[in-house]
Order: C-alpha cells, then structure tokens, then sequence
C-alpha cells in the first residue's frame, strides 16, 4: 500500500453526518479526507431515505389535491399515480442534490477517496476501491460515520420482491394493490400514507399500543383518527407470529391487543421495523471503539470512542437515527478535534418530523416523559379546524399540544398533528432553546392567517385564555 499526504481528519463515509463534518472540518482550516464505497456522495439519507421517501410523499400530497380540486373551485379531468414516472422525478430530485455535494466537496478543498475505509491501526485508514489498488491515508483523527442499514426479523427476512425493505420499496415497480407494513414508526407511517394515496389498500402492523410510539399518546391518538378516515388499517398493540409467502403475495398471521388471532393477505408486506447500524468491517473491532451487541459504539458527549483519536457519529452510536442528529454530531466532532471546547448536543431538544397526511412533529418532552422527570406538568391544546389558514387548505384535522412546567411556565414540550407541522415545528425547537416560557410564546404576535397562529392559541390555551376555542 502507498503512504499518502497526512490528513487531519478523515471520515468514513458521505452522509448527512459524514459530509456536513467534512465541510465544517475545512472551514476550521483542517486537512480533510472523506472515503466513500458507493458510486455516489450523500449516503443513505439521500440515496435511500430521507429524500426519495419525501419525493414520494410530495407526489401523493399533489395527488390528494388533485383528486380533491373540485372542493377548491377547480375542474381536473382525471388524477392517478404513475409510478414510473414518481420514480423518474425522486431520482432526479437525487441525482440534483448529489451532484451538489459534489460541487460542495471541491469549493471546500475536500479529498474525496472513493472505496471502503477501514481503520488499519493507529493514525491509519485503508481505502479499498472497487477498481484498482488500495491504498493508505495517514490521519491523526478519524470519524466513522458509516451509518445504518433496515433490519429484518428472524423469519422474515427481506427478499426485494414480497418482503420489502425501505430501500426496496423505494424501486417498486408496480404499485401493490394491498400493501402490509410491520412497524408503526415514521418508516412506516410514511409509506402507509404515501401508497394508500397511491390507491394502494394498507394495513399497518405495531406490537406497541400506539402509531408513532416515541411520540406524544395524543398525536398517536389524532394519527389513528386521521388514518381511519383515509381508510388505512392501523392494528396496535399486536404482533406478527408468523409470515408466509402464498401465490398471490405473503400472509401474516397477526394476533391482536384481543388475544385474537387474525389474516391479513397482502400483495407484498415492507417490514419496517428499524434499522441496525454498519459498524462492522471497519476495523473497530481490534480496538477499545469494539461496537456492543447491537452494533452500536459508545462515545462521550464529544463522541469521542475509547479508541484515542477515533470518534463516531449518526446511526452508529445510540442517539436518535435521524439526519440531522448526525449533522450536528458531526459539526460537535470536528469542532472538538480542531480545539474549540463546543457544547454538548442537547437530546431533549431534537425535533422529530413524521411526513404522512397529516403530518406529525415534535420536540422536546412528551408529558409522559416530564411527569416521568418529576416536573408538575401543565398542557394545553388547540384544533387546527379552528384556525382560518387550515380552513383554506382543507386540512383543518390535527391539533397543537404544549407542554409546560406548572411552576415556571417554562416550555418543555411541542407536539403536533396536522398541515405543514414539520415546518412549524422550529418555532418549538428555538422556544427550547432559549428556555422560553408559555406566555412568551403566546405574548408573541403570529401573523394571521398563518398556520402558525395555532401554536400561539394552543400556549394561550394552556394559560386560560384561549381566543378562538
């Protein structure tokens, strides 16, 4: 192998983790190194996740309007799903986005080496590319950033043609007459929505007692109603014991909260039900960064593994698997390798968006979690349907719940259930943020007519003073 220039930090793989800390490492003036297997730059987010589902979800979202122009004063002949045509557009909106990363790696000066990384020892990476002779990088940091991919449960395990995973759902052909979904979380309430809007028939499969389980029990609530009223078959509180594969697609065999055992037939079933982290075959198994059981590596609050001068970041360590948690693991890994002293990541204040009709988004704690830490808890709620903007989309279902500390007024919690929530869901995470109280919120003039205004109702609700309810 040939011994090349020293880096200051190399990082193992592309990512929303990988690349946001390559970029941030070379405008703190380091040496950059960014290794990457696949033909492309941008990871699972970009390639199969985060971006081709929500290119999807869009196209369903236009696809309900259309359907629904009548309501709106509009005439359009005919409205249906072409999948081929879906799959052209989430691949272009791909292909875009990762051309800029490339764009973004040569305007930083940013080595890009293309094949699998490995640690190879102390201050060592080798690059093994598809084609070609490997090679070494000297490096006195590393950052495995090497994200996840879907798990699958023993006995139904993912064959890409009746048992789908998220990555393979996202190159379906055809789309299924009757689709079966394991797993009730943002994975799978996602593409319930986005298929049944498609026309498919959906039945979703949660062994919690809740659609959404991280989320507030009022927004699994509000979900389930919304669900049931677009005729999606939501069974919680069961398990699947068994999944064969019959002529006509799989059957699973479900029993229900009941005891009950019942058939659910299906065309193809995605299990969703996770995802397990890729920390093997990169050489942190010879060092003191040896992932547990789970495939997860432990870091400190500065995700700095107990292998000196190895750190890790995203879906690798146990934090939440979401793209922006490993941004920002990224940006706090490499501002502690350049010797900036960041602050820690605050966890409670990481917001989660679920992008199904209707929208689900959160952040900070759920009441059952503040009365778990011991705060007196104080809520307050408001309907979208009584908001004007909601009114003028149509989409008046959903609601704004606020969650305070009783004493203080301090803001703990903001979850939400309806229109564009995954946008709204920032006023939240900056209320957090500066520790805001209830009535500063709801002191705080919101434009009107604006969805928003629903967040202001819902803290003057929770202060008594509620003006449209």
């Amino acid at each position: 192998m040939q011994e090349t220039l020293v880096y200051d930090v190399t990082i193992l793989g592309s990512g929303p983790g990988g690349y946001v800390a390559a970029i941030r490492a070379a405008q703190l003036g380091l040496r950059v190194a960014l290794v990457e297997k696949d033909a492309r730059l941008g990871g699972t987010c970009l390639h199969r996740g985060c971006i081709p589902a929500k290119a999807f979800l869009f196209s369903a979202e236009l696809l309900d309007h259309a359907r629904d122009a009548r309501s709106f004063g509009l005439t359009i002949p005919s409205a249906e799903a072409d999948i081929g045509a879906i799959l052209e557009y989430k691949d272009g909106v791909v292909r875009r986005m990762a051309g800029g990363i490339d764009f973004l790696m040569k305007k930083n000066r940013i080595d890009v080496h293309k094949g699998h990384g490995r640690l190879a020892g102390p201050g060592k990476v080798s690059v093994t590319p598809a084609e070609g002779a490997p090679s070494t990088l000297a490096t006195k940091a590393t950052i495995v950033a090497t994200g996840s991919v879907p798990r699958s449960l023993p006995g139904i395990e993912f064959d890409g043609e009746r048992i789908l995973s998220s990555d393979d759902i996202l190159r379906i052909p055809k789309i299924p007459k009757r689709l079966a979904i394991l797993g009730a979380g943002a994975v799978g309430v996602e593409f319930a929505s986005a298929f049944r809007s498609f026309g498919s028939e959906v039945t979703i499969v949660e062994v919690l007692p809740q659609l959404l389980p991280v989320e507030d029990e009022d927004c699994g609530k509000e979900l389930v109603k919304a669900f049931r009223r677009r005729k999606i078959r939501a069974l919680v509180g069961a398990k699947v014991e068994g999944v064969e594969k019959i002529e006509s697609g799989v059957r699973l065999h479900v029993v229900g909260a009941d005891g009950k055992t019942q058939v659910v037939e299906a065309d193809v079933l995605l299990s969703a039900v996770g995802r397990r982290p890729l920390s093997g075959e990169v050489g942190l198994e010879g060092t003191a960064a040896r992932p547990d059981a789970k495939g997860f590596v432990e870091v400190d609050a500065r995700m700095r593994t107990k292998e000196p001068g190895v750190y890790a970041i995203g879906d690798l360590v146990a934090t939440p698997m979401l793209a922006h948690v490993a941004s920002a693991e990224g940006i706090l890994a490499v501002e502690q390798i350049a010797g900036k002293d960041p602050h820690p990541i605050p966890y409670d204040q990481i917001p989660s968006c679920t992008y199904s009709s209707p929208q689900v988004a959160s952040v900070g704690l759920t009441e059952k979690k503040a009365r778990e830490r011991g705060h007196a808890v104080k809520t307050g709620s408001f309907p979208f349907s009584a908001i004007g903007k909601a009114q003028i989309l149509r989409a008046g279902e959903g609601m704004v719940k606020i969650v305070a500390d009783e004493k203080y007024g301090e803001l703990l919690g903001l979850h939400m259930v309806g229109p564009d929530v995954t946008e709204l869901v920032a006023e939240g995470g900056v209320a957090l943020r500066l520790e805001s109280t209830v009535e500063e919120i709801g002191r705080t003039v919101h434009a009107h007519p604006t969805l928003s205004e629903a967040v202001a109702e819902a803290a003057h609700a929770l202060l008594g003073q509620a003006i449209h309810l």
